[in-house]
């Protein structure tokens, strides 16, 4: 076990789509949303994470309108009712500006900020930013990735995501980094980028790792996405024994209780 990190925390997915991979439609109403949150609340989840559109594979690009539409009112209902961590999952620079007015306390963008006027957006807050590595864009991220050398190449991406954000300047203790399974990476590549998730540690922020019934465990395993729990547990453990923080997953109990487990050891 490696560069194990102190705490982890667990981050619990609500989509508010119709056309997510995994949870897509089950969300899609405020009252719905609202529910899945106390659920996770009573579940023991550190954070929630609420996306309003579908980065999957061929998932159909939505309006900023449609977008704030679908999550702002999820978000405030949220805060009126707990103090919980809140996570917008976007990388619009509007639908960004009126979550922090909502109450997110994180963005997780999947484009790393380079949206028009995101960085200035997050530079003018106080909050936490994920960086995501992706190679290529959503809607064909997954049409034959390429790299010459996985780990240096997404290590030099991130790296470069930190150094413009601090320019800009956002505050490095609210930069979170996430090395993007499954966003323009093979089966292979995933297993490397798993195989490897330490190196990651030397950027010195905080580690999110997303793996929850995503392609590479249906992949191994042969199983549909309902069919995944178990093997996303497996990868989620083995992450956080490779260095990762934040583990986001749509199955909070069984992460929550797996990661338990893994602190036990460690601590005890």
């Amino acid at each position: 076990m490696l560069n194990i990190p102190s705490t982890t925390q667990v981050m619990g997915i609500i989509n508010v789509t119709p056309d997510s991979f995994s949870d897509g439609g089950k969300f899609f109403s405020t009252e719905q949303a609202l529910n899945q949150a106390r659920l996770m609340i009573g579940e023991g989840v550190d954070i929630i994470d609420v996306g309003g559109e579908s980065t999957r594979p061929g998932a159909k690009a939505i309006s900023v309108q449609e977008e704030l539409d679908r999550v702002i009112p999820v978000l405030e209902k949220i805060r009126a009712e707990s103090v919980i961590k809140l996570s917008i999952d976007t990388s619009k620079a509007q639908v960004i500006h009126h979550a922090i007015q909502a109450g997110a306390n994180i963005v997780n963008d999947v484009t790393a900020l380079q949206g028009e006027n995101s960085l200035a957006t997050i530079a003018q807050s106080n909050v936490q930013v994920c960086l995501m590595h992706m190679q290529g864009k959503p809607r064909s991220m997954q049409q034959n990735p390429h790299y010459n050398n996985l780990i240096e190449e997404i290590s030099q991406f991130l790296s470069q995501r930190i150094q413009i954000c601090l320019n800009a300047g956002i505050k490095q203790n609210n930069l979170i980094i996430d090395p993007g399974f499954g966003f323009g990476k093979t089966l292979e590549h995933n297993l490397l980028l798993m195989k490897n998730l330490q190196l990651f540690t030397k950027l010195n922020c905080p580690i999110l790792v997303g793996v929850s019934r995503k392609s590479m465990v249906g992949t191994i395993l042969n199983k549909p996405v309902a069919e995944r729990l178990y093997g996303s547990l497996a990868l989620a453990v083995l992450a956080v024994t490779q260095g990762a923080n934040i583990i986001r997953t749509h199955d909070v109990t069984a992460t929550v209780d797996a990661l338990k487990v893994v602190r036990a050891v460690i601590d005890g």
